[in-house]
């Protein structure tokens, strides 16, 4: 093994998969990328390149699962601190999300695009694979592919 390696952080997480129980556990992001200051979030690990991520039960003695993105349905964690300057610029909607599964989840998202694609409709259809819904307690990423149907609430 190389002595060169990207520095990780271990953030706790519940993963909810297309089969199969919530699993509780941590995911690790990196302690640096170049698009933006600080460590990598939960959501650019998703939204980075690669079909797979490492994801580590609670489980005592549980092994590192390297879990396919394409069947993670929600990966839900702390929500990050707030950052005042970007969510004085950006707008807030209100919405439930109804899952391929028929569960549903309400939060707010929060709305970073330009003026004349600002529209709930636009940051659903986003190019990136995974969006985030917050709420007080929790934040949860979710992958587009496994949504049914979304209503604003504003």
């Amino acid at each position: 093994m190389s002595g060169f390696s990207i520095p990780r952080v271990a953030i706790p997480a519940t993963l909810r998969l297309t089969a199969g129980p919530p699993l509780e556990g941590e995911i690790y992001v990196m302690e640096r990328v170049p698009q933006h200051a600080g460590p990598e979030t939960p959501l650019d690990m998703l939204n980075r390149e690669g079909g797979f991520f490492p994801f580590r039960p609670r489980a005592a003695n549980a092994a590192v699962l390297l879990v396919a993105k394409a069947r993670t349905v929600t990966l839900t964690v702390p929500p990050p601190p707030a950052d005042s300057a970007r969510l004085t610029a950006a707008k807030r909607a209100s919405l439930v999300i109804t899952l391929a599964d028929g569960s549903e989840l309400s939060g707010s998202a929060t709305l970073e695009l330009p003026e004349y694609h600002s529209r709930i409709l636009d940051y659903l259809n986003s190019a990136a694979s995974f969006f985030t819904l917050a709420t007080d307690e929790q934040l949860h990423i979710v992958n587009r592919a496994h949504v049914l149907y979304a209503r604003p609430e504003d």
